[in-house]
């Protein structure tokens, strides 16, 4: 059990240099997501199921829900940016 929780732990690392180093938001998203579920594992080992419970549901649900809503949003104003950008050019043709 002691080896499952530091390759565990492990991968917390992993997962929290890679969001630091990811140029691609979406990737961020669903590493992240993933550090709150490997999270919600270690506090089950450590006897914490109320503290599993919430990381779970906020970390991994919650937030990373509001976390695609919002890229979404971000991505929707750039395309419609773009989209005037391109109806401005045509106009001056």
């Amino acid at each position: 059990m002691r080896l499952f929780t530091y390759i565990l732990m492990g991968f917390l690392i992993v997962c929290a240099v890679s969001v630091s180093f990811s140029k691609n938001l979406l990737n961020s998203i669903l590493i992240y997501m993933s550090y709150s579920l490997v999270m919600s594992l270690i506090w089950i080992i450590l006897e914490s199921p109320d503290l599993a419970i919430t990381e779970a549901a906020v970390g991994a649900g919650v937030t990373t829900v509001l976390f695609f809503v919002t890229l979404k949003k971000i991505q929707a104003m750039v395309n419609s940016d773009k989209k005037e950008d391109e109806d401005d050019e045509q106009k001056e043709k």
